[in-house]
C-alpha cells in the first residue's frame, strides 16, 4: 500500500520538479572550464572528452581528477593503472588496454608487472566463470575463504 501511494506521489510530483529545472545551455561555462583544465593538465583535450555531451564533461573530468590523477589517494598511480589494465583486459577494451599500459609504465610499472596484472585478470575471470557456472554456494565459499585467510595470516589455532 505504501509503495503504491509513494509511487503515485512521485508521478504527480515529478513533472513539476522537472518543469522548474532549467536545461543546461550548449555554451555551459562549466564544460568550458573543464576543457580548459583538461588542456592545462594533459596538454590537450583528448577526443574521449570531446565526444561527451557538454553536460557531462565537468563531472567526468572531476571524477578522473579526484581518483585516477590524484596523488593523495590511498593507491599510488602505478597500482591504479595496473588495476585499470586488468579491468580493461576483461572488458575487453583495446583503447583502455593501450592507455592503461602506457599510463602504468609512465607510473613506473615494469613489463613483468604489466604481464602479472593481465595474468591476474585472467585468473580472476577463469575462477569467476567456474564458481558462477557451477553455482558454488556463496556462504560455503565465504566460510572457506575466511578459513584460508586465517591460515595464511597465521591466526588459526595449532
Amino acid at each position: 500500500m505504501f509503495r503504491s501511494r509513494f509511487a503515485n506521489t512521485l508521478l504527480i510530483a515529478a513533472p513539476s520538479i522537472f518543469a522548474v529545472t532549467a536545461p543546461a545551455l550548449a555554451g555551459d561555462t562549466t564544460a568550458q572550464a573543464a576543457y580548459q583544465d583538461i588542456e592545462k593538465t594533459l596538454g590537450s583535450v583528448p577526443t574521449m572528452f570531446k565526444i561527451l555531451p557538454e553536460a557531462g564533461v565537468a563531472g567526468a573530468w572531476a571524477e578522473i581528477k579526484a581518483v585516477q590523477l590524484n596523488p593523495e589517494t590511498q593507491l599510488d598511480g602505478k597500482t591504479k593503472e595496473l588495476i585499470g589494465l586488468a579491468v580493461a583486459s576483461q572488458i575487453p577494451c583495446q583503447y583502455c588496454i593501450y592507455f592503461h599500459t602506457a599510463a602504468a609504465k609512465a607510473n613506473g610499472a615494469t613489463d613483468e608487472e604489466i604481464r602479472e596484472s593481465v595474468a591476474m585478470s585472467a585468473i580472476v575471470r577463469h575462477w569467476s566463470t567456474m564458481l558462477n557456472g557451477m553455482q558454488v554456494d556463496l556462504a560455503t565459499f565465504q566460510t572457506e575463504t575466511d578459513a584460508l585467510m586465517k591460515h595464511a595470516t597465521g591466526t588459526t589455532k595449532k
